[in-house]
């Protein structure tokens, strides 16, 4: 099944569209594995749903921030992104490890 998901890199956002399941997962990642450091905002505002999948990729865009230094801010809670971040207990950083995601 083809993703209708996008992602636009504008100025410090990266602006998600569509729905981030696992099709989006495979046709977004080749564009965001090398993330610029200029993003500072996953802007996902016209975002329409998010799975498992969908949620380990803007784990996985955090992360990387993290590793380098930075801090990714999220804009917008489309639907599943709540339930599926306490599901896996991440805390709103979308941070495995961080003191309020094991509470």
């Amino acid at each position: 099944m083809a993703s209708n998901a996008t992602v636009q890199l504008d100025g410090p956002r990266a602006r998600f569209t569509g729905v981030l399941d696992r099709d989006a997962v495979v046709a977004l990642w080749p564009q965001l594995k090398a993330l610029p450091d200029s993003i500072s905002q996953l802007d996902l505002a016209a975002v329409e749903g998010v799975d498992s999948a969908g949620l380990a990729l803007l784990a996985e865009l955090s992360a990387r921030a993290r590793a380098n230094g930075r801090t990714l801010v999220l804009n917008g809670t489309p639907s599943g992104l709540t339930e599926l971040s306490a599901a896996y207990r991440l805390a709103p950083s979308l941070d495995f490890n961080a003191p309020s995601a094991a509470s």
